[in-house]
């Protein structure tokens, strides 16, 4: 379940009196207007104070909010998407530090403020805003491999597929039925325009920029594949240099894109950016551009072009699951502490996994891999010796630099350490 759900059902369990208002992007006089008559309609034991009541600032609605929660017994309210709140008051923080210190921390209330932009959420908790030291943070992450393996009832390798396309949102795979492949439900999913998969790509842009925000053309262009600042800028239609570096920067504090350099025991600029949740990498890269065929019942045409590119999509959003996933691993090499990648300017050579000490630019390397990430075709020896290669063009590497080889379908040779499907999804257990 996500914030809102998760914490509806907490007041459910709890039995208290609570009061839970969700705010929006209309201006703050209408958002004002309905707290009142929502907290009127609560079950606050002095919700009564609402009624016939008018209030043209937060500060008011709020003040009247801290009046009527019980004054000796527990109760809980809910402030969700705050930073909408934020947005149409400027000072919302200030007030809301001065009626938690004067009021809010007098009473055994739970005030819980829930947003889904971390960069806001967490600048909130900061020591140069009001309302620092007042709140402790949680972080809602979203259901790992193992949950989907285990929720999906599917088989390792099956279950990275279905964490790739849902991003392990739990409005998504409550769509999934049990036991489906990848195949199966995106024959379901992708022609139905009302179905979890099609529109939570659409909310999460919605909700995240308005609609004429540069950052959301650029992550349109990052999600369509394109990974270098030059190869952004093509695809962005010339956007002023300012400009790009402002709406990646935006990109990165939301956590929307990770920049990425390469790993290696030399300094490098040649950045690479690619898009953190692997299902907005989805939605941006087959369903944004079929929309129009999904609304007039061709999603047909998308399903072809999601087999005809699935494997090279599959392949490329895989490595940084990998690499998170050996993040979390015991038993590297010794003085492992950073798993990235490497990559020249012509990628010649790109190397899949790097360990190293210290990261961007390590004192010493202490493993490279490959990834291969195919249906039927094993790690063999034609891949090993590419990787051998690699390894020898590879500043800060050597013939003693041990090999990993993540692989799909199995390897079939010596001189590497295997990881399998299996061995990636039990290091979220």
């Amino acid at each position: 379940m996500g914030k809102s759900r998760l914490a509806e059902e907490f007041i459910r369990r709890s039995g208290l009196p609570s009061f839970f208002f969700t705010a929006d992007q209309h201006p703050p006089t209408v958002q004002i207007e309905r707290f009142i008559a929502e907290a009127a309609a609560s079950d606050l034991p002095n919700a009564s104070l609402f009624e016939g009541v008018e209030a043209s600032t937060w500060a008011g609605a709020l003040r009247l909010l801290a009046e009527a929660v019980p004054q000796d017994s527990p109760s809980i309210v809910v402030l969700d998407e705050i930073p909408y709140m934020m947005h149409g008051d400027p000072y919302l923080e200030s007030t809301l530090q001065r009626l938690f210190d004067r009021e809010f921390s007098r009473r055994p209330v739970l005030l819980l403020l829930i947003g889904s932009d971390l960069s806001v959420m967490e600048a909130i908790n900061q020591y140069d805003r009001p309302f620092y030291m007042r709140a402790s943070e949680m972080v809602v992450n979203p259901l790992t491999v193992a949950d989907v393996a285990d929720k999906l009832g599917l088989p390792p390798a099956e279950a990275i597929d279905a964490h790739l396309i849902t991003g392990g949102l739990p409005m998504i795979l409550e769509e999934w039925p049990v036991g489906a492949t990848a195949q199966d439900f995106l024959r379901t999913a992708i022609p139905d325009p009302t179905s979890a998969l099609t529109v939570s790509g659409v909310r999460a842009m919605a909700t995240e920029f308005p609609p004429d925000a540069q950052a959301t053309t650029l992550l349109r262009a990052i999600g369509s594949g394109q990974r270098t600042y030059s190869s952004i800028s093509k695809a962005s239609s010339g956007m002023p240099g300012t400009s790009l570096q402002r709406g990646l920067q935006v990109l990165q504090d939301k956590r929307m894109v990770t920049a990425e350099l390469p790993l290696s025991a030399r300094p490098s600029k040649e950045r690479r950016y690619h898009v953190a949740d692997t299902h907005l990498r989805f939605w941006l890269s087959f369903i944004e551009p079929g929309m129009a065929e999904i609304d007039r019942d061709r999603g047909d045409l998308v399903l072809q072009r999601i087999e005809r590119s699935w494997t090279a999509w599959r392949g490329a959003a895989v490595e940084p699951f990998i690499r998170e996933s050996l993040r979390r691993m015991d038993g590297l090499p010794e003085d492992t502490r950073a798993v990235g990648g490497y990559w020249t300017r012509t990628n010649n050579p790109e190397i899949d996994l790097v360990g190293a000490d210290r990261e961007p630019v390590a004192k010493k390397i202490t493993f490279v891999g490959s990834v291969k990430w195919l249906e039927n075709r094993p790690f063999d020896h034609h891949d090993l010796s590419e990787l051998i290669v690699h390894r020898s063009q590879m500043p800060g590497a050597g013939t003693s630099t041990p090999l990993y080889a993540v692989s799909r379908s199995g390897c079939d040779v010596d001189g590497v350490t295997h990881l399998t499907p299996q061995h990636l999804v039990d290091l979220w257990r």
